[in-house]
């Protein structure tokens, strides 16, 4: 087991009121493993994502993550995590667990991620959104990690780079036998790049189980809402969108029962109730 995650709560005091975006949730990755987590913005995913590299700042973290410590991230927005007046090269070589890289070693972790070996010198805005990605990737391999968690790592990039992006965590995954934890929205990119799927909401893991599984016979009502919100390219141009009613509820409002329930087509009286424990749908949450 490479990294086991046991009821772990994360919670904020605010305003004189407690929040508690992460209840209960509970998952573990294996070695070589690609394990995706899903669900809708606001539902938790990042903060659990932060947590298990002990970046949460002034939060209250409540259960147990054991295993690895070799944890390297790639977020949705490059730009944002690259020091705009630090060179590329030099920003790699911080990375690195040993601080200390030749111009040879820095040239060839970028061109294992197909960036010119010669940008070593350049700086971050002369780049191209899906070109920062790659230079990102390079970082964390730069770490040497035995999990790389992607956060939402092609959002902001056009269709062609989203896939450029995530083919290539995926060869460097395969090359160096490491893990990854995938953090998305996006349902198509889970069947292509992950073996095993979380699916999440309001904080908790709602359904849990192999790709193939959860997405050709969803269980609980939201898993089931996010599949069919996927666009189908076979339907008519006209054919109306579906969605999932109403939004994700504030972690310091979740409703009491089952939080989905305000949104849950199939909801019956026990859902609203505080002694609710289980969606019946679902047997193996």
């Amino acid at each position: 087991m490479l990294l086991k995650v046991e009821n772990l709560s994360v919670a904020f005091r605010m305003e004189g009121k407690t929040s508690v975006p992460v209840r209960g949730v509970s998952f573990s990755i294996e070695n070589g493993d690609r394990v995706a987590l899903v669900g809708e913005s606001g539902c938790g995913k990042s903060l659990t994502a932060l947590s298990i590299g002990s970046l949460v700042d002034r939060a209250q973290i409540k259960g147990s993550i054991t295993g690895t410590d070799r944890i390297a991230y790639v977020f949705q927005n490059p730009i944002q995590s690259l020091n705009p007046v630090m060179r590329i090269g030099r920003q790699i070589e911080e990375a690195s667990p040993r601080r200390r890289m030749s111009p040879k070693e820095i040239g060839d972790a970028l061109e294992s991620v197909g960036i010119a070996r010669t940008s070593a010198k350049r700086y971050p805005c002369e780049f191209s959104g899906g070109q920062q990605q790659r230079i990102m990737i390079a970082m964390a391999l730069a770490a040497e990690p035995e999990l790389l968690i992607a956060d939402e790592p092609t959002t902001a990039l056009d269709v062609i780079t989203q896939k450029e992006v995530l083919d290539l965590i995926n060869e460097k995954a395969i090359e160096r036998g490491m893990s990854v934890l995938l953090i998305t929205h996006n349902l198509a990119l889970v069947k292509r790049y992950s073996r095993f799927v979380n699916v999440m909401y309001a904080g908790k893991i709602v359904e849990s189980g192999p790709v193939e599984r959860v997405l050709s016979s969803p269980r609980h009502p939201y898993t089931q809402g996010l599949i069919a919100a996927v666009p189908d390219i076979k339907l008519p141009k006209n054919a109306p969108l579906k969605d999932i009613p109403g939004t994700v509820p504030a972690p310091w409002n979740w409703p009491e029962g089952c939080a989905f329930h305000p949104r849950c087509p199939y909801a019956k009286e026990e859902c609203h109730l505080p002694s609710f424990a289980v969606c019946p749908f679902v047997e193996d949450v």
